[in-house]
């Protein structure tokens, strides 16, 4: 059982895959592929209809998206949509007998389809972990996803997990968590800010006082000089199986100027009203991280945080214990 992403043009057309009971693709728009066996059939159809493709890497990697869908994913394998509101992810299962050539009278405008049962309930996407994460940003439109136990893991199925990936996460994640613990409030607001800082934000600094319910660190990030954006950050230490309310993430997002966007971090988690109120339209947006995503960024980002930091915490590479 494997895991894809099939996107819908940005979460353009993910409606039509959930209301028709679908996913789809829009390359060979004109030819039905029922008949087609092999990923070297596809070629000459590929090249036929786009003759102004002339670098291999290119056509390559088209035809490899269409092998995928068309091929590759097969009955039983679990695939997710993004929504157009880019927050959420809509997950279902490949059904048997599943391809088949349409035409546009949904409105969908991709012709190659395969059958899916969809959950009509979207799943956060700040739910799953930072590296799951950061595998769907992929500009690819369909490709496989190798966080399978998380994802499975996040959706209440683990007995979906393969004996292979059963690893002791639990208590990896809890170790670092631990450790994280036992700096005070002050040690893990700078300790954000060095975060901040080594993912790319300029200006960081620490500016919250202990116990207090604003702002306790800010940074800029200016991407390319294409995109700015301000965020306000509120770091908490909570002892682990502890939920934040919404109240809590409220009081952040009160303290946030215009323009500028959110991000609590904490070691705990978020109760489901809080995660609401983050992305509440209307209101600043706010990123909500919990105790094992930090731990995901924390280990990304190892390597250029202080000295004295790793020190402290006693981690080596990996955030291993020493």
């Amino acid at each position: 059982m494997e895991l894809y992403c099939v996107r819908a043009e940005f979460g353009t057309y993910t409606k039509h895959f959930l209301d028709g009971g679908y996913v789809a693709i829009g390359w060979l728009s004109e030819n039905n592929l029922s008949n087609i066996k092999t990923k070297d059939e596809l070629y000459p159809l590929y090249k036929s209809t786009h003759p102004d493709d002339k670098s291999n890497v290119v056509i390559g990697q088209q035809v490899g998206q269409i092998a995928r869908f068309l091929l590759d994913i097969k009955s039983g394998d679990y695939v997710i949509a993004p929504a157009q509101n880019t927050e959420f992810i809509y997950y279902g299962t490949i059904e048997k007998d599943a391809y088949f050539y349409a035409d546009k009278s949904d409105g969908c405008p991709f012709l190659h389809r395969k059958k899916v049962n969809w959950n009509k309930t979207p799943i956060r996407r700040s739910q799953f972990s930072v590296p799951f994460q950061n595998t769907i940003r992929s500009s690819l439109t369909v490709f496989k996803i190798s966080h399978k136990k998380n994802f499975f893991t996040t959706i209440e199925r683990p007995d979906l997990v393969s004996k292979n990936d059963r690893t002791v996460e639990y208590d990896y994640y809890t170790t670092v968590l631990n450790r994280i613990l036992e700096l005070d409030d002050q040690e893990f607001e700078i300790l954000i800010t060095h975060v901040l800082t080594a993912m790319g934000f300029e200006g960081s600094e620490h500016t919250g006082k202990v116990g207090d319910g604003g702002v306790d660190a800010i940074g800029e990030l200016n991407v390319a000089n294409m995109a700015k954006i301000n965020i306000f950050v509120q770091a908490k230490r909570y002892k682990l199986g502890k939920h934040v309310s919404a109240n809590i993430v409220k009081l952040l997002r009160a303290n946030i100027p215009a323009g500028g966007q959110g991000a609590f971090i904490t070691t705990a988690d978020y109760q489901k009203k809080a995660e609401e109120i983050a992305v509440e339209p209307g209101f600043p947006r706010i990123g909500l991280i919990n105790g094992n995503q930090l731990v995901d960024i924390l280990a990304d980002y190892w390597n250029e945080i202080p000295v004295e930091f790793q020190e402290k915490m006693d981690l080596k590479v990996g955030l291993v214990a020493k």
